[in-house]
């Protein structure tokens, strides 16, 4: 099977606009249409379909670009589990395309129109993000009306007929130069339907609007940005289709007192002058609501980090966790009483050069300067 960027005639750097030009310069040449009969032409138009399905979308040009053809053959499981190409995934490419030529599209069957997919932002605390957490969102959006059980009509199916316009098809057909154009039937607005005893609670369209609750797990390891999928859960279709999708982004609420980078977590600890000097040790926080015990050598200076390894954020769908880095924050004594100035002063006056071997280097580097 050839190259798809080869059948477009484009880089694997071209944009949408760049891919979609050479896509319409190609489905005009070689479209059954203008090219009856034409097995080669109808071969390359279906090449050049095949080519532009994938690569206009980025989650399977992104699965194509790392595994070929392969990332859609036997379920395509090295893509994540893209399928291969639909016998009405033609027309969904022209949709766009006819527009632009004709003032009008193609649509496909739309007795069933399936719902739309809904977008919820979640907060996640980080504590939420380390262990997982179930928490229950609102959603109000269409659902199926309970009073018709979706059917839009009163009298159930006895009150509904095909529509005589377009035959139940939901399109007519139009003929316009090399093209036969389909468009939205006007009689029905595209349902292939006829209601003559219409449901009062949704005027026909098989929806109402309702508020329900839901219980969503979120895993640990989600971050800024993480989309979870409840299948069945968006919009109700209409005319009892099938229901959209609810797609749950996880937004982080800020945390005041770690700074997260992927799967690792950072921490600037306070320690005094004498810890600094004559080494201990320090309690820090942990992300699972813990406290971690850490030694701090002699001589310890500011801004030196302490790596825990470990101890950060669980990896999503994985069981490996990151780093936690704390960064030593040396505090200079303040508010200082007349005692402990003159106490500073003796124990200042008692230090040699090598006691502050980076003071006496930038001394030298003066001398020298």
């Amino acid at each position: 099977m050839r190259d798809y960027y080869e059948i477009l005639g484009v880089n694997k750097n071209a944009d949408q606009a760049s891919l979609k030009r050479a896509y319409r310069d190609l489905a005009m040449k070689y479209h059954p249409d203008r090219n009856p009969d034409n097995k080669e032409a109808a071969e390359k138009f279906k090449e050049a379909s095949q080519a532009y399905e994938v690569l206009k979308d980025s989650e399977k040009r992104a699965a194509y670009d790392n595994y070929g053809h392969a990332a859609f053959e036997g379920g395509g499981q090295g893509a994540g589990g893209f399928s291969g190409f639909q016998a009405g995934g033609f027309s969904d490419i022209f949709e766009d395309l006819f527009s632009e030529f004709t003032g009008g599209s193609r649509s496909s069957n739309t007795s069933s129109n399936r719902g739309a997919d809904l977008r919820y932002n979640l907060n996640v605390s980080l504590s939420e993000a380390y262990s997982g957490i179930k928490k229950t969102v609102k959603i109000r959006a269409p659902a199926k009306c309970d009073s018709c059980n979706g059917t839009g009509s009163s009298g159930g199916e006895a009150s509904i007929s095909a529509c005589p316009t377009c035959q139940g098809s939901g399109k007519v057909r139009a003929s316009q130069g090399f093209f036969t154009i389909e468009r939205t039937c006007n009689t029905c607005s595209g349902t292939g339907r006829i209601i003559s005893n219409p449901c009062k609670k949704c005027s026909g369209s098989g929806v109402v609007n309702r508020e329900k609750s839901l219980s969503v797990k979120i895993p640990s390891g989600v971050d800024e940005g993480t989309r979870i999928r409840i299948s069945g859960e968006g919009e109700a279709g209409k005319n009892s289709g099938p229901s959209g999708d609810l797609y749950i982004y996880v937004n982080m609420i800020t945390n005041n007192i770690f700074k997260r980078e992927g799967e690792n977590l950072f921490l600037n600890v306070p320690i005094d002058i004498y810890t600094a000097s004559n080494g201990g040790s320090i309690e820090v926080p942990s992300p699972d609501g813990k406290k971690i015990r850490i030694s701090i050598s002699p001589g310890t200076q500011n801004g030196k980090k302490f790596r825990l390894k470990g101890k950060g954020m669980p990896v999503l769908q994985t069981r490996d966790y990151g780093d936690l880095y704390v960064e030593a924050e040396i505090e200079t004594p303040v508010n200082l009483s007349t005692k402990q100035k003159k106490l500073i002063s003796e124990f200042n006056d008692s230090l040699v050069e090598n006691n502050n071997p980076k003071i006496k280097r930038y001394k030298n580097f003066l001398k020298d300067y």
